[in-house]
């Protein structure tokens, strides 16, 4: 097993710093360092661009690893990608693994008014052009790990093919064991996995079903529920088989061995989303205590 993949056997945080003031993500960062987690993802919308706000956390920390979950391929050329990946590597000292992926057609075609045709070859063509960009900056001792944000198996064959591996989102330990087989034995495997702190079950799944329904308007995410069996009266109706698969709540020992479960099905890395039962939009660090490594 390589170094960086030993890292990432220890969990991470996947979560959104969007609602935070500068000073108060660096806090939550140096916070979620003391609490033993491997590393921070942060996801790209319509917020902070996650390079630059990543290097603002690298500046606040010491050994956390920063991830993109993930950087929006639409919305950078891809010499860029490559420079900012190059560029925050070096800077952070080997502490950046650059998630990237094509993202959802409502937002790049509804929202940045782009084009979203054959997702998967806009990928393989992205990655030659990074792949062929030259940078002439100082070189990091270790380039950023790319993994691609992957669902569907083709996706995650390109991802064996071409990266050092997948950042899959709102899966099941199921889909971890169907991806692992895809990537093969030796594949870096960033799975995120949302969790509830919460043994009240009407409010539990109050707060789940508000993920389910958020998302569920994502051909990309609804399709990858239908791959894994879940019907569309499922899916509608929030059926609650189809809901605890994708979101475990519960007290700490059900949330460990959710997180156990995708380590077991294949996970080289599990990356915990902790959801609000109130929709606060920060980081529940009661939660992330709560569920510490260390």
């Amino acid at each position: 097993m390589s170094a960086l993949a030993e890292r990432l056997r220890v969990p991470g945080v996947w979560t959104f710093t969007d609602a935070l003031g500068a000073r108060e993500a660096a806090d939550v960062a140096r916070r979620i360092e003391a609490l033993g987690y491997s590393a921070l993802w942060h996801p790209e919308t319509v917020g902070r661009e996650p390079f630059s706000h990543l290097a603002h956390l690298a500046g606040a920390t010491d050994t956390l690893l920063l991830a993109t979950g993930i950087a929006n391929l639409y919305n950078r050329h891809p010499g860029a990608m490559k420079q900012a990946a190059m560029t925050l590597a070096e800077q952070s000292d080997g502490r950046f693994l650059n998630g990237i992926g094509v993202s959802h057609r409502p937002l790049v075609e509804g929202l940045r008014g782009l084009s979203y045709d054959k997702p998967l070859t806009a990928m393989r063509t992205y990655l030659d052009a990074m792949d062929a960009s030259p940078y002439a900056g100082p070189q990091p001792a270790e380039p950023a790990p790319v993994v691609l944000a992957a669902l569907g198996p083709k996706m995650l064959a390109l991802a064996a093919e071409r990266a050092a591996g997948a950042h899959p989102y709102f899966t099941t330990p199921e889909h971890t064991r169907r991806a692992r087989e895809i990537l093969g034995p030796d594949k870096l495997l960033c799975v995120e996995q949302k969790v509830i702190l919460s043994t009240d079950e009407a409010a539990a799944r109050a707060a789940a079903h508000q993920q389910t329904e958020r998302y569920g308007a994502l051909p990309n995410y609804r399709n990858n529920w239908k791959r894994l069996g879940y019907t569309e009266e499922q899916i509608a109706a929030n059926d609650p088989a189809f809901v605890d698969d994708l979101i475990v709540w519960g007290d700490v020992g059900t949330i460990r061995a959710r997180i156990d479960e995708h380590y077991a099905a294949g996970a080289t890395h599990v990356c915990i989303q902790p959801i609000s039962l109130e929709g606060r939009p920060t980081p529940d660090l009661d939660v992330l205590e709560a569920l510490a490594p260390a």
